[in-house]
């Protein structure tokens, strides 16, 4: 069954390169939502399924550690696999949101198959036929 994926990140640009890297990945992607900020996320989860997200640490109004928590603290949505895709983020700052329940941590800018690589166990492929091909010119920006 494919994945919905709810990319969180205040820059409109960055949600559409990763909404492109989820195109072009070879993973067994359903709906892509997106929204700019924690309390925007929160109101997507409300209203459709997601499998996942993939979620930036700074953003304005709620950023991506109280979202985080928001989760950790609702029944309905601690289950749900969180990916940091951040520029930010020290040592002891990853280590927190990992302990927080986050499962993993990519930093911005990736290459387009490191956000292939941490989502391929949580989301599956489509089939081996479909994994793009490493150094595919269409997997860079």
């Amino acid at each position: 069954m494919s994945a919905n994926v709810l990319v969180v990140d205040d820059s409109g640009t960055m949600r559409g390169m990763i909404k492109r890297t989820l195109a072009i990945s070879g993973l067994d992607i359903g709906e892509v939502f997106e929204a700019s900020n924690g309390i925007e996320a929160l109101a997507r989860m409300d209203e459709h399924p997601v499998s996942v997200i993939l979620l930036d640490i700074n953003m304005p109004l709620m950023n991506g550690i109280q979202l985080l928590s928001r989760m950790h603290d609702d029944q309905r949505l601690r289950g749900i696999p969180v990916i940091i895709a951040s520029t930010a983020g020290s040592e002891p700052q990853i280590h927190e949101l990992l302990a927080a329940g986050a499962r993993g941590y990519v930093r911005k800018p990736f290459r387009p198959e490191e956000l292939r690589d941490m989502l391929l166990p949580i989301i599956g492929s489509r089939s081996p036929a479909a994994q793009p091909v490493p150094g595919d010119p269409d997997l860079s920006f």
